[in-house]
């Protein structure tokens, strides 16, 4: 059952999937599409062109502007931020200009992190507390400081991975012993442990 708080505000029009929790002080504007058993915490907005998959978690203080699109399984940590204008500029309309970021099935996005807009973010990739990522981001990696930097792989368990930046060979998280495997610069799920 979705439960709304009764100091949220929902515009019409707005689509919020079955289980999804919205709690205090939320604003969703009447054009999101939010799925099946999300969590939208205190004081999060949530503007009109945005496309929210199943069981995302936002978490306090997150404003989800337009064009952004979470697939399913994302985390939002505290009070990180999205971007969708790369040089606003308060006298220049540039609502023309919004970029999309999107960001793909079981990413992490820690808390106090800042993504410029214009940048995807890959399946299963660790964006680190209060690191800012101006570039795209492979499935997998790893993202810490300022600007963000790949320092390593993240199973989708979320351990990391004893795997180098750049060559060949295999890694086995060590929660689930999925298998994962690195060839060149990309990681890829091998097999279930």
């Amino acid at each position: 059952m979705t439960f709304i708080h009764e100091t949220a505000i929902v515009d019409d029009g707005a689509v919020i999937g079955a289980g999804t929790r919205v709690w205090h002080w939320v604003h969703i504007c009447g054009g999101a599409v939010i799925g099946e058993g999300c969590s939208l915490g205190q004081n999060v907005f949530v503007g009109n062109k945005v496309t929210i998959g199943n069981n995302v978690k936002i978490q306090n203080n997150v404003s989800v502007y337009d064009n952004v699109v979470l697939a399913d399984d994302v985390f939002c940590g505290p009070s990180m931020v999205f971007t969708n204008v790369y040089n606003p500029r308060s006298a220049i309309s540039r609502k023309e200009e919004y970029q999309f970021t999107r960001v793909a099935k079981g990413v992490t996005l820690g808390a106090n992190c800042t993504i410029v807009c214009g940048n995807d973010i890959g399946a299963y990739a660790f964006v680190g507390a209060g690191a800012v990522v101006n570039r795209p981001v492979k499935p997998y990696a790893l993202m810490v400081g300022v600007p963000a930097r790949h320092v390593g792989w993240m199973s989708r368990f979320g351990e990391q991975l004893d795997l180098p930046l750049t060559g060949e060979g295999e890694a086995i998280c060590p929660h689930t012993g999925d298998c994962y495997q690195l060839m060149g610069s990309d990681v890829s799920f091998v097999a279930n442990g």
